[in-house]
């Protein structure tokens, strides 16, 4: 989430669920912080599920356009290729594969972390409209990219204790059964 102004239109729509005005960022990184995707485009009410469905990355996955797999919190859909946690962790393999599971994803959440404090407005928040906001969030996602690849140095990784999770803050998804057949077979193969 990017903290933003009251809107002048809709504004109820940009209402996140902790209580101020944002837009709901999805991101993509990779494993050094690089940012692969961005979508900046919806207000604060609406759910993750929702903008990685209707998202261009969603669908060419969808399609199996891509490879690979990606890495969600619970309030996202289990897919064949985007692995969730499981919900109720009932045997040790799959205890095991939920540590590792929010040990990778912390990397997404660290990248958020180094983008809000590279540009600060993202912190604090943008005084501008909706529209604007989108724009200044992607610039400031190129801007970083493009220090990452100049070898900028990242001095400070923040340090987020991802605790694993237990269902907070999520609509319940119906999970995909090809989904469940693949996290399934990484659990029982590696955990």
């Amino acid at each position: 989430m990017v903290k933003i102004i009251a809107p002048k239109e809709n504004e109820n729509d940009y209402m996140c669920r902790k209580g101020y005005y944002a837009l709901n960022i999805q991101m993509m990184c990779d494993s050094r912080f690089k940012i692969r995707d961005i979508v900046a485009k919806w207000p604060g009410s609406v759910h993750d599920s929702r903008i990685f469905r209707e998202s261009y990355l969603s669908r060419e996955l969808e399609r199996g356009q891509l490879n690979g797999v990606l890495l969600g919190d619970s309030g996202y859909p289990l897919k064949p290729y985007l692995m969730t946690p499981y919900t109720f962790a009932d045997t040790l393999a799959a205890q095991n594969y939920n540590s590792a599971h929010c040990k990778t994803r912390v990397t997404i959440e660290q990248t958020y972390g180094i983008i809000k404090k590279r540009f600060n407005s993202l912190h604090s928040g943008l005084r501008t409209c909706p529209l604007t906001a989108c724009r200044i969030i992607v610039a400031c996602v190129v801007l970083h990219n493009i220090g990452l690849e100049r070898g900028d140095i990242l001095r400070e990784v923040p340090q987020i204790d991802m605790v694993v999770e237990a269902g907070i803050n999520q609509i319940i998804i119906p999970d995909d059964a090809v989904g469940q057949t693949v996290r399934n077979h990484l659990r029982d193969t590696y955990f």
